[in-house]
């Protein structure tokens, strides 16, 4: 009496109750996600389309022209030449000049504002009496332009300016020297700057870093008996390795792209004897300071991008092996 069986009737009617509920609720859920999606969709749409158009398309469209023999400062005509502008890169003398004074310009701005944005970040960090007003002067750099920036540094290195006045009051020196006009000098000065410049922007990131490594690694080594150099190499530098990854990508990225302050410093001409020239400003002469020569820029932006592509690769590889 009173066992029900599989074929009970009313077994059938709760199995069909749950299966429409089952279904019903799977139908709110797929209804809900759409909606979400929609919703993302709406939201990223604008994004997507403002990068496409200035992003994407610039660069699909550069990487056309490469081939090209285009004129689109008059009336726009396009010529394909193939690899006729890549082979004219490869004999053209001042290209290399360019890479070569960018390489040198890269191999000592980047490793030298590394490491003294760590060295400052890492002493700022430190338990300091007015550390707050330290960091915020040592940030007013960064908040200057980069045109202002270059105007005051050509000042400070022209022949009467103070660093001159210093070197010969100090006799350091007997004669002033011409730093803006030596090509010994000039890209120099320009390495000087952007050091100075951009060092307080990579310190306070190495500052956000800083602060992630927990109290309790510095508190053990104490205990152990470590020094801040032991504390430095052997706790501070292995954990702030990812920070330092992107500093140094970053730097390099830079550094490569450089165009305004050597076009300030010299008035666009590379000069003096092509020592401040580098591959971004030897593109916008091509670009806008020569008739026809947009496809011959377009090529040299491309190459540049692969070259810079290249080091960091190269720069993040050596990095995670030293990890």
């Amino acid at each position: 009496m009173g066992k029900r069986y599989a074929s009970d009737p009313k077994d059938s009617e709760i199995k069909n109750i749950k299966s429409f509920y089952e279904i019903k609720d799977k139908k709110i859920s797929s209804n809900k996600r759409k909606g979400e999606l929609l919703h993302a969709y709406g939201f990223i749409t604008p994004t997507v389309l403002i990068l496409g158009t200035f992003a994407l398309f610039s660069v699909i469209y550069s990487l056309y022209i490469s081939f090209t023999r285009v004129n689109l400062l008059g009336d726009v005509s396009y010529e394909f030449v193939g690899l006729n502008n890549y082979i004219n890169l490869l004999n053209d003398e001042r290209i290399w000049t360019a890479f070569k004074n960018t390489f040198n310009y890269v191999i000592v701005v980047v490793p030298t504002q590394t490491f003294i944005a760590l060295v400052l970040a890492y002493v700022l960090n430190q338990k300091l009496k007015a550390r707050n007003l330290i960091r915020t002067v040592l940030f007013l750099p960064t908040l200057t332009s980069s045109a202002v920036l270059t105007m005051i540094f050509m000042f400070l290195f022209s022949v009467n300016g103070p660093i001159n006045q210093f070197l010969l009051s100090s006799r350091i020196m007997r004669e002033a020297i011409n730093f803006l006009g030596d090509p010994d000098f000039s890209l120099k000065v320009i390495m000087v700057m952007n050091i100075w410049s951009t060092v307080p922007f990579f310190m306070t990131i190495y500052l956000a870093g800083l602060q992630d490594i927990p109290d309790a690694l510095y508190e053990a080594a104490s205990i152990d008996g470590a020094n801040a150099i032991q504390k430095f190499f052997r706790i501070t530098i292995p954990n702030i390795a990812p920070v330092t990854v992107f500093v140094v990508l970053q730097g390099i990225i830079g550094c490569f792209q450089m165009f305004d302050q050597a076009y300030i410093f010299s008035n666009g001409s590379g000069g003096p004897q092509n020592s401040t020239l580098t591959v971004a400003l030897t593109m916008y002469q091509y670009a806008f300071k020569t008739n026809g020569t947009m496809g011959y820029a377009a090529s040299i932006a491309v190459v540049l991008a692969v070259v810079i592509f290249i080091v960091s690769m190269i720069a993040r590889k050596l990095q995670k092996e030293e990890i």
